[in-house]
């Protein structure tokens, strides 16, 4: 006869660890531009390609499947220019209708770091509450919310205490946190600096 054990109610963490990601800032496909991305355990998560020249107009975030989660398009305004994500609903290209982010960058002529706004569409009470912090041509940030607080955070990678270029990077993203929207986020970030 089977033993029936009580239901063990698993206790929660509210200081969850964070999903820690290596990014490789380079497309898997052969002269294409875009990036990689691996989880912990080496496996490829998202990816991003870009099959067009370096700094195109659109590109499209996708899974390790290559299902399409995001494509990011540059819309052209008088001095700065905006970028719009719009999620895909399903394989077959259906998107929102509506963008569901919108980044802009903060105007700043003569200063070397660099910050965007993210605003949301889709819920219009939600506003402006992301912001992309980083320096320019670099490709190290930090995404943070209204508060202040850390939702995700890209830095060179190192081993052994030696840095393996500014091409490979440790991404850390709260476990909480809606990775693909983090994922295009970085993606927008990377176009910003002319590194896809």
């Amino acid at each position: 006869m089977a033993k029936i054990h009580p239901k063990v109610e698993q206790i929660t963490n509210n200081h969850s660890e964070k999903e820690t990601y290596t990014m490789w800032m380079k497309s898997l496909i052969f002269h294409g531009n875009g990036c990689t991305i691996f989880n912990s355990k080496g496996e490829i998560v998202f990816r991003v390609d870009n099959y067009q020249q370096r700094c195109s107009t659109q590109v499209f975030l996708m899974d390790s499947e290559g299902q399409v989660l995001f494509s990011v398009t540059r819309k052209k305004l008088r001095i700065f220019p905006r970028w719009e994500g719009f999620k895909w609903i399903d394989s077959k290209g259906k998107t929102e209708r509506l963008p569901w982010f919108q980044v802009g960058r903060n105007p700043r002529i003569l200063c070397s770091d660099m910050s965007c706004q993210v605003s949301f569409n889709c819920d219009e009470k939600i506003g402006s509450c992301y912001k992309i912090l980083g320096l320019e041509g670099k490709s190290i940030l930090k995404i943070v919310d209204f508060s202040g607080q850390i939702l995700a955070e890209a830095m060179e990678k190192q081993t052994s205490g030696v840095a393996l270029g500014d091409d490979v990077l440790t991404l850390m993203v709260e476990a909480d946190a809606d990775q693909s929207l983090v994922m295009a986020l970085i993606t927008v970030y990377g176009l910003i600096n002319k590194k896809l």
